[in-house]
């Protein structure tokens, strides 16, 4: 039976869509599908890896993001995609504050459990401030979303309009680890103590590294986003705690995470927020890049003129690992990424420099001035770009 949107959504409305495997796919093809309807529309996608919202939507609908991951780029490439160049740490105030529009929220729901509470299944993070502040809920009911813990529940008073479904939600699958992606990883493990609590930025990466971690006590996990990597240190106790906004895994992840007391999906207000942040100590903040520079700056958002990153909730990390006792920040990228001049903006400055990890080896920047770090960096970079890297700095 088709979703009649028309009950919920007016013409101008802003729309905020769960993203990534929390995006309520039935939802955003409805609203495509009727996107003449609500002309003027501003809808905000998060990152996108369903790839239902195209290009030539843009033609009723303003389409806005944070990133360009996924099926975004596409978008960006396009000129139809707007992006908030907003550290994650500031969305929940933009939309408490209006000033980034969620009248009507698209939300991807677990069943309900015995007592009628729907969990938010998937994500949390950013859709908790944008339930409080919204006009409107739609939420699409999906039998393959697991029932996760977290700070809030639904009721079927709260939700206008409900549909229902049995799908798969969009892959974010991360690629296999190859031979550099080890190699980076093995690395970065050497930085990561007992009892260290642990953020990850996306990607093979930070898999790997948990591949790594078999050897480790008493490790937590305090994260934007959480990936496969970390099922087999949960199964073997050594991952014992994980407060997340995101489920970024395949449907082993959110089997595992199902009804599982070790698992909190949180809001941003909670994740990202500086001053729970500067509680945590030996906090270790895991994150790659498009390209570092010689000094230790970091373009996060652009490549080859395309924009397929964003300034994220990295900087929020960083910063808090930097402070942290005991903490660290790694920033994890291939040797080649290393180059004398970024092509893109400054997403982490050279002032929160921690560590910078390649499949090379590891340059710890903390406390060097300019000539040290260059000396470092360029010892890391690929071997094929060292000499052109020196000659740069002449």
């Amino acid at each position: 039976m088709p979703i009649e949107l028309a009950s919920a959504l007016r013409p101008g409305d802003g729309v905020l869509v769960g993203q990534a495997t929390a995006e309520p796919q039935l939802l955003t093809e409805a609203l495509v599908a009727q996107r003449a309807a609500f002309s003027g529309a501003k809808l905000f996608l998060g990152v996108n890896y369903a790839g239902v919202v195209k290009p030539e939507h843009a033609d009723h609908l303003r389409l806005t993001a944070y990133c360009g991951a996924g099926s975004n780029r596409a978008l960006a490439d396009a000129g139809v995609l707007d992006i908030q160049p907003h550290p994650y740490s500031r969305f929940a105030a933009l939309i408490r504050e209006r000033k980034l529009a969620s009248d009507v929220v698209f939300l991807q729901l677990s069943p309900p459990d015995g007592e009628g509470a729907y969990s938010l299944g998937l994500a949390a993070e950013y859709l908790v401030p944008a339930i409080a502040a919204g006009r409107t809920i739609v939420a699409e009911v999906n039998r393959q979303v697991p029932w996760t813990h977290g700070e809030l529940v639904l009721r079927r008073k709260d939700i206008a309009l409900l549909a229902e479904s049995d799908r798969a939600p969009a892959n974010v699958q991360a690629k296999p680890a190859g031979d550099a992606e080890k190699a980076i990883a093995r690395h970065a493990a050497a930085f990561i103590p007992d009892g260290a609590t642990l953020e990850f930025g996306l990607g093979a990466l930070p898999d790997a590294v948990c591949a790594e971690l078999s050897g480790r006590k008493r490790l937590a996990v305090h994260s934007g986003a959480l990936g496969d990597g970390v099922i087999p240190l949960l199964q073997a106790g050594i991952i014992r705690e994980v407060n997340c906004g995101l489920l970024m895994g395949s449907r082993r992840l959110f089997e595992h995470a199902h009804r599982n007391p070790a698992i909190r999906l949180r809001s941003t207000e909670y994740t990202h927020d500086p001053r729970t942040l500067l509680g945590i100590e030996r906090f270790v903040a895991i994150n790659s890049a498009v390209e570092v520079d010689l000094t230790g700056q970091v373009n996060a958002e652009v490549a080859g003129g395309s924009y397929l990153g964003a300034v994220g909730g990295a900087l929020d990390f960083v910063r808090a690992a930097n402070q942290s006792p005991g903490g660290v920040s790694l920033m994890l990228l291939r040797a080649s990424r290393i180059v004398a001049q970024l092509q893109g903006p400054v997403a982490t400055p050279r002032s929160e420099a921690g560590v910078i990890v390649t499949e090379c080896g590891a340059a710890d920047l903390r406390g060097l001035g300019l000539a040290e770090r260059r000396r470092r960096m360029i010892a890391i970079a690929s071997p094929h770009n060292r000499a052109a890297l020196e000659e740069a700095e002449k």
